[in-house]
């Protein structure tokens, strides 16, 4: 599973345009983290991880981002903000200009792949300026073994040259970075950013168009763990929201945290071979599996350190995205390979500021697509300047930024899929009760935890049966009871003591949930339209 060795096989980069470089071609981990120390690109923590700075850039340019415009994209992406187009003769000229910027250069190239399902393999060439971002690829990808590297043939090439400049009048992006994919040449090229999830994002998005255009598989932004019975859980949710915490269950086995396949034959692997978590207010006690993979091959990024190396993770003066980055092993308790199969469950998670929709929810396949096409959480007053209360963020199929199809797409391969495999969703929120942020108070993870297992484990399904309460605002099928939760808990109405209050907010999210929707209501049917929530009357 650990596949450190460094190999002496040489390759040559002249057939992408780069020559006379130093090729440092799939060095270990330590090796890697040797170089970025005698650099002096990064430092070595308490802990044993590796600690960089990313520079000007310490999270993911969503206006940088762009896909070239050719025969294979023109009619199937969904072009706009979140996906710019390219034109493709700039994109070989500014292509030109980066590999001639890294010749004669010291460059760090890996090969490593993509999906855990060898049906569905990507194999990808990643060629780096930086030592720490070559091993940033080690921890994400998938390893090869040392006998699959001898005869490797890349499918997909990323070329990652966080110095280089882009002349925006010139080379037609929008300011000096920028990150392109490239369907016809199968390239992404990233430039004047050291933001290392450009890399892991990228692949991403290819994936998000060649699995469902090619494979009949639905890319997901969700993790996934498997229980002892086989039964597979899929959790679906955008940053902030629980999504890697839940899923690492010291009762059931990881299969991944952020980036999935589903496919025809109903099993669901993992794309990648690491994690890459947020770090923030980081402790020992309330996450213990993050915690602990912070060691020797970890990265740490745009964290604070004391003279001693140990990290304050509550200190975001660099930024709130403060991430680490660790291969999938330093989890103990994963599934190997990173495969599932007879999906049950789905959790929908949220973080709802708002603290009206109820802790947990059985969803119709209607509500289920709405939900997902929606991609609902809050943000909350303090995470950015000008927020002085809770504000409702949709992001369509929890991802919108790395889905290159309309999002309707996706949605009506998720209810297929759904219909076929029998599966149970459920909203999920993890957020607020009792009111909202400032008023109320964050529901508690163990309560979350045990929801979660009642729904996995049928025993909420069994304690409702016929007898769910039908939220008047939303339509959501809200248990009354559940094992190990108070009864009061489960009732977000209840928990507030103030219906007025409680209703006027919840309608006031429910015509946000509308106002969203309307971008994608000629789009969609009447069976998902019939899962919106209803209008004040």
């Amino acid at each position: 599973m650990v596949n450190h060795t460094q190999l002496t096989k040489s390759i040559s980069l002249e057939k992408y345009g780069i020559k006379n470089a130093k090729i440092n071609y799939q060095l270990s981990p330590e090796k890697l983290h040797e170089i970025t120390v005698e650099k002096k690109q990064g430092v070595t923590s308490a802990s044993g991880a590796l600690a960089v700075n990313t520079g000007e850039f310490t999270g993911r340019s969503p206006k940088d981002r762009f896909i070239v415009k050719d025969d294979v994209t023109k009619d199937k992406v969904w072009w706009g903000n979140i996906n710019i187009p390219f034109d493709s003769e700039k994109f070989e000229k500014l292509y030109n200009k980066v590999t001639d910027y890294l010749s004669d250069k010291e460059v760090f190239v890996r090969d490593s792949y993509a999906c855990a399902d060898a049906d569905y393999k990507l194999n990808i060439r990643v060629i780096n300026e930086h030592p720490w971002t070559n091993m940033f690829a080690y921890n994400m990808f998938l390893r090869p073994t040392e006998e699959e590297l001898k005869d490797f043939t890349p499918e997909w090439t990323i070329v990652n040259a966080p110095g280089f400049m882009a002349d925006p009048e010139v080379d037609g992006t929008r300011q000096h970075n920028f990150a392109i994919l490239d369907f016809t040449r199968k390239v992404i090229l990233i430039g004047g950013t050291g933001y290392t999830g450009e890399i892991k994002k990228g692949i991403f998005s290819a994936l998000n168009f060649i699995l469902p255009v090619y494979k009949n598989t639905l890319p997901m932004h969700c993790s996934a763990n498997v229980g002892k019975e086989g039964d597979t859980s899929i959790f679906f949710g955008l940053s902030g929201t629980g999504k890697t915490t839940l899923s690492t269950d010291p009762e059931r086995s990881l299969i991944g945290d952020d980036e999935h396949g589903w496919t025809a034959e109903n099993t669901v692997f993992n794309f990648e071979g690491g994690c890459y978590a947020k770090v923030i207010n980081l402790s020992q006690e309330q996450e213990p599996e993050i915690y602990g993979a912070i060691k020797k091959g970890a990265i740490l990024e745009n964290v604070i350190m004391n003279d001693k190396g140990e990290v304050d993770f509550a200190d975001t003066s660099i930024t709130q995205n403060t991430r680490v980055s660790y291969p999938i092993y330093h989890i103990e308790n994963i599934r190997v390979p990173s495969i599932g199969k007879n999906p049950k469950n789905i959790f929908f998670l949220t973080a709802d500021a708002f603290g009206v929709l109820p802790p947990i929810s059985k969803l119709t396949p209607g509500q289920a697509a709405y939900h997902f096409i929606s991609g609902y959480t809050a943000k909350v007053a303090g995470t950015e300047d000008g927020i002085d209360e809770p504000l409702p963020s949709f992001s369509a199929c929890f991802g919108a930024p790395f889905m290159p199809l309309h999002p309707t797409k996706y949605a009506e391969m998720l209810s297929q899929k759904m219909k076929e495999a029998g599966v149970n969703v459920w909203l999920v929120n993890t957020g607020w009760t009792g009111g909202p942020y400032g008023v109320g108070s964050r529901m508690k993870l163990k309560y979350t935890r045990a929801m979660i297992t009642a729904a996995m484990d049928g025993s909420l399904e069994a304690a409702n049966k016929d007898n769910y309460h039908i939220h008047s605002v939303f339509g959501l099928k809200q248990p009354r009871t559940c094992p190990n939760v108070p009864t009061e808990v489960l009732s977000p109405r209840s928990t507030w003591n103030d219906d007025e209050g409680y209703y006027k907010t919840a309608y006031k999210l429910s015509n946000s949930f509308r106002t969203n929707f309307k971008q994608f209501e000629e789009f969609a049917n009447q069976e998902i339209m019939d899962g919106a929530p209803n209008k004040e009357s």
